[in-house]
């Protein structure tokens, strides 16, 4: 996934800095991606949704805002209101780029900046919120006990995180003064909720305020146990699967024809958990799957093996080919089954000359309805004219190019 590090011009003037995650090929649409209340535009929930939509096809633009991660600009001298308009300025970037967004996410309280932002952003089709707040005024719970001083000195350091932050109280009148319910019932686009029903931070019932405001088309997906900040690497994935499977109901997304030498298009496959063995494939912007390993080889056991992925290329293309000839024929094919096993051999128990271990693919065929015994035998001399038979027959050649790291 290529990355620009870019900076724009927030509310005040400050330079706000950002990311622009971008597919390796054309750019089907943009997504601007709105960080949780004191966070950064780099935390694993941000990191691992836009790296699935740039997978789709969809650029992300993530970015600090004023006063926050790298960006310039006094964090004091914020509110919720200037947050909202740093989010216009960066519509704006993008728009400049002829990459107008169609797509608002927003994380916690920057969930509920992208809803009070929307009605300025005039591109926007979807928007997705991940255990945002129905109140900005949500958020001074996490600094009620500094609420007097803030009020009586006009500012207070406060620590959040473990972090310590200057709040003023422009800020804490502007989230009290903000209705975020007319908004919503305004908010005309699509709207996915995302939360979780234990979250301590923003609790459920937010979520339910927000789908009831809205009107339709709406959807709310529960995240499950996850936590409020969704730092667990399978909460972040699934969440990025649900926005990815969802958003494109909504989101146009007309692939470009494959590049010359890739008659379907690249599969990209980028590691999910550095700690263990998931994978993330997509093969352009629609089809998603994901590979792991077996819990007891180290992994988790919550995709196909990359052995699996070849059995099922070889199945599912046996199955497809048997199809395509009985149906030119008019042949009364009901149904088609096709179990593969696939185990190493020794040669010579294959049948070989070579030395050594090969691949053994076992394959049984299943097929229903009244055919004929030379109908049947036509097919299943067919199943070996399967192209994936053949491609694992003949000898492929594998060229590997080493790209710059990035």
């Amino acid at each position: 996934m290529p990355t620009e590090r870019i900076t724009f011009a927030g509310h005040d003037g400050s330079q706000l800095a950002a990311r622009l995650d971008l597919p390796d090929g054309p750019v089907l649409a943009t997504a601007l991606f709105a960080h949780c209340f004191t966070c950064s535009k780099d935390i694993p929930a941000a990191r691992r949704i836009s790296a699935r939509l740039a997978a789709m096809g969809i650029a992300v633009l993530r970015f600090d805002f004023t006063g926050l991660g790298h960006s310039a600009g006094e964090f004091a001298n914020t509110t919720f209101t200037s947050n909202v308009e740093d989010l216009i300025a960066a519509a704006k970037y993008l728009t400049g780029r002829k990459m107008a967004p169609a797509l608002l996410i927003g994380h916690s309280l920057g969930g509920a900046a992208v809803l009070r932002a929307r009605a300025d952003i005039p591109s926007v089709k979807a928007v997705v919120t991940l255990g945002a707040p129905a109140d900005p005024s949500h958020v001074s719970h996490h600094f009620e006990d500094a609420l007097p001083d803030i009020q009586r000195q006009g500012a207070a350091e406060v620590t959040l995180g473990g972090r310590p932050f200057r709040i003023g109280k422009a800020f804490v009148d502007d989230i009290s003064e903000t209705a975020l319910i007319p908004a919503i019932a305004d908010l005309r686009a699509a709207l996915l909720i995302l939360h979780a029903p234990r979250d301590e931070t923003v609790s459920i019932n937010n979520a339910s305020t927000i789908y009831l405001a809205a009107k339709h088309p709406k959807s709310f997906v529960t995240l499950d146990d996850a936590d409020h900040l969704i730092t667990r690497a399978a909460d972040a994935e699934y969440a990025a699967d649900v926005i990815a499977a969802w958003v494109s109901r909504y989101v146009e997304l007309n692939p470009p024809a494959p590049p010359p030498g890739a008659p379907e298009g690249v599969v990209r496959v980028t590691e999910a958990d550095p700690e263990g063995f998931l994978q993330d494939i997509q093969s352009g912007p629609r089809h998603h799957a994901v590979a792991d390993e077996p819990i007891s080889y180290g992994g988790t056991d919550r995709g196909m093996s990359p052995y699996g992925f070849v059995s099922s290329g070889l199945g599912a293309c046996t199955s497809m080919t048997i199809r395509m000839y009985a149906r030119r024929k008019g042949w009364p094919l009901n149904g088609i089954t096709v179990d593969v096993c696939h185990n190493k051999v020794h040669a010579q128990d294959a049948g070989l000359a070579s030395e050594g271990k090969v691949d053994h693919f076992r394959r049984k065929i299943r097929l229903s309805g009244p055919l004929s015994k030379d109908q049947q035998a036509k097919l299943r001399e067919i199943a070996d004219k399967c192209p994936v038979h053949r491609t694992l027959e003949g000898s492929a050649h594998i060229t590997t190019e080493l790209l710059p790291s990035g």
